[in-house]
């Protein structure tokens, strides 16, 4: 029979390797649980990588809702990535405007240097998103008038 101090000795000992072992146990179930998640997250990418997330449909990009054109992927890759397409849709601009947007993108907005995409963008948006000529909004026509009552 052991000696009661020799008892009160192992207890606290007992007490912490226990402790220890049912937090192995926790940090172990959130290790899987964090790497399924991630695999998960992966499989959810390459899931909708295959169904098309680049898919084109009647002439527009079905993701961004932006026109089929010779540089549209660059557009995509490089602008989507901070901000939504109707932006662009948006903002029509000749291809001196669009390079002052972009070198204002990089001095404020933390924009990475384009490289020889930049002119393959602005090429592909001055060819499908050109300035329209017309004031800030299309003239009124075949309005029927009425006067009011007083």
């Amino acid at each position: 029979m052991q000696d009661s101090s020799n008892n009160r000795i192992n207890r606290p000992l007992k007490i912490a390797l226990r402790v220890f072992a049912i937090t192995l146990t926790i940090a172990g179930v959130v290790l899987f649980l964090v790497k399924s998640s991630t695999l998960s997250n992966d499989k959810v990418e390459q899931e909708y990588v295959a169904q098309g997330a680049n898919r084109i449909e009647n002439g527009i990009h079905v993701r961004t809702g932006l026109i089929e054109g010779e540089g549209l992927m660059e557009v995509v890759y490089n602008c989507t990535n901070c901000h939504t397409a109707q932006i662009i849709i948006q903002n029509r601009m000749n291809a001196e405007a669009w390079a002052t947007t972009i070198d204002w993108m990089q001095e404020t907005q933390n924009l990475w240097d384009l490289g020889e995409n930049e002119d393959i963008i602005i090429n592909y948006l001055v060819t499908n998103y050109p300035v329209k000529p017309k004031g800030r909004r299309v003239n009124l026509v075949d309005v029927e008038w009425y006067e009011l009552d007083e």
